[in-house]
């Protein structure tokens, strides 16, 4: 059963249309990537999906209820880590979680286990000073650990790694990654290798519409030539080879890499370098990334 279905919504601002047609579904207990670069309609399309917003047309079904706009029904289902998520700074987290807890309707006993077992998860246990004094990521982490609380069927993530240091950004996605058993996570984002790390299934929204949606091993064989990377030890042995094959770009001071396109193939050029007798430290297969596949699909479009 799918968890998300989202079916031919479209949303406009005026004359400004930001979602044409919009489908795709997110299978239960799967981390979904959600791609699409700054203002391509990933926020607009997360209100949607928890009533704050109306589309002009097509429908959204959460756990197989269907969305209403300005109803809280279907969120009895959802835990939601806004971009840029708000708190009462002069509360402690636990003080923080138990308010939350009450506010669904939660008994004091459950209030008090559920928030012991997530502020452990989210690595916030000890933290007794007030929220004012937190950092971006320890504010991130307490508000996946508000996300949960009730124990949501559906967890939606707005940009949560977005502004944070790699050190936050890792322990956010391992975050992720430890509540995909029990709860199906939508993770909104622009930062391509984060998706890379943790989703099992990913769609690209471009110009209000997804086009690409697929498991993520299953995307990056879309595209499975790969870049050759050389590691020449000279630099002019670098742009010798450049000369004398015909093709090849330099990328850094000693490295050379053919394109995608090339007609050449590993066993050539590795035979064209021994013949030649040039001097390397490494040759490489460069695996297509989601970004190139983005970026590909991007310029395809505009094209």
């Amino acid at each position: 059963m799918d968890m998300l279905q989202i079916s031919h919504i479209n949303k406009s601002f005026g004359k400004h249309q930001i979602l044409n047609d919009l489908s795709f579904n997110v299978p239960q207990h799967c981390i979904f990537g959600f791609i699409g670069q700054n203002g391509a309609g990933k926020t607009t399309t997360m209100k949607l999906i928890l009533g704050l917003l109306k589309s002009d047309k097509g429908d959204i079904f959460v756990n197989g209820e269907k969305v209403q706009f300005g109803s809280n029904s279907t969120n009895q289902w959802i835990g939601y880590l806004p971009d840029v998520p708000e708190f009462y700074g002069f509360m402690t987290p636990s003080e923080y979680l138990k308010m939350c807890g009450e506010i669904t309707g939660m008994n004091a006993d459950l209030i008090k286990k559920r928030s012991d077992e997530l502020l452990e998860m989210v690595g916030l246990a000890s933290q007794q000073k007030r929220i004012k004094g937190f950092s971006r990521g320890m504010k991130q982490r307490l508000g996946i650990a508000q996300a949960l609380i009730n124990n949501p069927k559906l967890l939606i993530c707005d940009e949560p790694t977005s502004a944070l240091d790699p050190v936050g950004r890792k322990e956010i996605l391992d975050i992720l990654k430890s509540v995909k058993e029990h709860t199906t996570v939508v993770f909104s984002t622009h930062i391509l290798s984060d998706v890379e790390k943790i989703c099992d299934r990913a769609a690209f929204l471009h110009n209000g519409s997804i086009v690409l949606e697929r498991d993520i091993a299953d995307i990056k064989n879309v595209e499975r030539v790969s870049n050759i990377e050389i590691d020449f030890i000279q630099h002019e042995e670098a742009l010798h080879f450049i000369q004398l094959y015909g093709e090849g770009e330099l990328t850094e001071t000693n490295k050379v890499v053919l394109s995608a396109k090339s007609k050449s193939n590993m066993l050539k050029i590795l035979g064209f370098l021994s013949e030649n007798q040039f001097d390397v430290a490494c040759v490489q297969r460069q695996e297509p990334s989601l970004e190139d596949l983005f970026l590909t699909i991007i310029k395809q479009d505009k094209s």
